[in-house]
């Protein structure tokens, strides 16, 4: 069923590809809808991509359910001049989400920039959402780094830096049985794309319940009531397009050839058939014997691209729809005028909002 998403405060109904403004008149009132906003994080050049990502994804779950998408960013991420301009246009005002309710929300990562996640710039900004969504929403999505946040600032649990990227296509199997893992059969693919962990133990001494994992990735999805809120985390990213960890492999490699990385980015596993790896080792060769960032040029994207499936949409989906049902059931359990109340923002809340004016 299609979203009704507010960008410049005008309704648009999202119809997988685009965007379609719509009559007020015509849209259901936000009583008749899962309200949930849509926090978005990704750096510049992954931001409307992300955006275009997560959108689909509940679209594709919501089947007959009627969701209203609010778009939010926080301010502290560094952002060039086109990504704030496109914000600033179709992006609601962050202090508004501070001062509102809604069924669920959803908050991406960004890319790292220092090892230590409290010394971000907008890390302070990342927290009071937190603490926002654990007192105004039924259930808080937090996808890779911000899954990182959110059990490092409830639960003091600081992530473990890899040898390596975790990068590609990796089985998980379920641990446990529960509502949001229902309808799914083992094994569950789910991209990832990391150079941290969240180590199992130091989730489960803090009172994490683990519901899949990998033997290859550790733990993928993860949950925990905070709240008012049952906390969902992804170490992984089944938001993903097709070609998604096709175009950071190219971005990675870029970095190499202008040295800005110096080892050569590994391939992502399970992701290409053995005709694309044998293109990609070939061009790996070239690169190393004739380190250019010209030759990011003749990278043969359109012909791996043929190479590569999306296994991951049908688990991806399930997910998402029983997500979708656990807000739906959550929201009939509460009155009809409480569905949109209107909520006093903390000191703190108004002092962050204010900073990001």
């Amino acid at each position: 069923m299609p979203l009704l998403v507010e960008r410049g405060g005008v309704n648009h109904r999202f119809t997988g590809t685009g965007y379609t403004p719509v009559k007020h008149s015509t849209s259901p009132s936000a009583s008749r809808c899962l309200n949930i906003a849509f926090v978005n994080n990704m750096p510049d050049a992954a931001a409307e991509d992300t955006e275009m990502q997560f959108l689909g994804l509940l679209s594709g779950a919501s089947k007959k359910i009627n969701i209203r998408v609010q778009l939010y960013a926080l301010p502290g991420v560094p952002r060039g001049e086109r990504t704030r301009s496109y914000l600033n246009q179709n992006y609601n005002q962050f202090q508004e989400l501070l001062e509102r309710r809604f069924d669920g929300v959803i908050v991406t990562g960004t890319e790292p920039r220092q090892p230590d996640l409290r010394q971000e710039p907008y890390w302070g900004e990342l927290a009071a959402v937190l603490d926002w969504a654990g007192e105004n929403t039924s259930s808080t999505i937090l996808s890779c780094l911000a899954a990182h946040a959110g059990a490092l600032h409830s639960d003091g649990i600081t992530r473990t830096p890899l040898d390596n990227k975790r990068f590609g296509v990796f089985e998980h199997t379920r641990l446990t049985q529960h509502s949001l893992t229902e309808g799914l059969s083992d094994p569950i693919r789910i991209p990832h794309s990391r150079w941290n962990e969240l180590r199992e133990d130091a989730l489960v001494s803090c009172g994490y319940e683990i519901l899949t994992k990998s033997p290859d990735a550790g733990v993928d999805f993860f949950v925990k009531q905070k709240k008012c809120s049952l906390f969902i985390h992804f170490q992984g990213h089944p938001e993903y397009g097709e070609r998604t960890l096709l175009k950071e492999y190219r971005r990675d490699i870029k970095r190499y050839l202008r040295r800005e990385r110096e080892t050569y980015p590994l391939v992502p596993l399970r992701y290409f058939n053995e005709d694309g790896n044998k293109l990609l080792e070939n061009f790996r060769r070239r690169a190393m014997a004739d380190r250019r960032e010209e030759i990011a040029e003749s990278f043969p994207e359109s012909d791996v691209a043929y190479t590569l499936q999306n296994r991951w949409l049908e688990p991806a989906t399930r997910i998402y729809a029983n997500w979708l049902h656990n807000l739906t059931s959550k929201k009939e359990e509460r009155p009809t005028i409480m569905a949109m109340p209107r909520v006093t923002p903390s000191k703190k809340s108004e002092s962050i909002a204010a900073a990001g004016r």
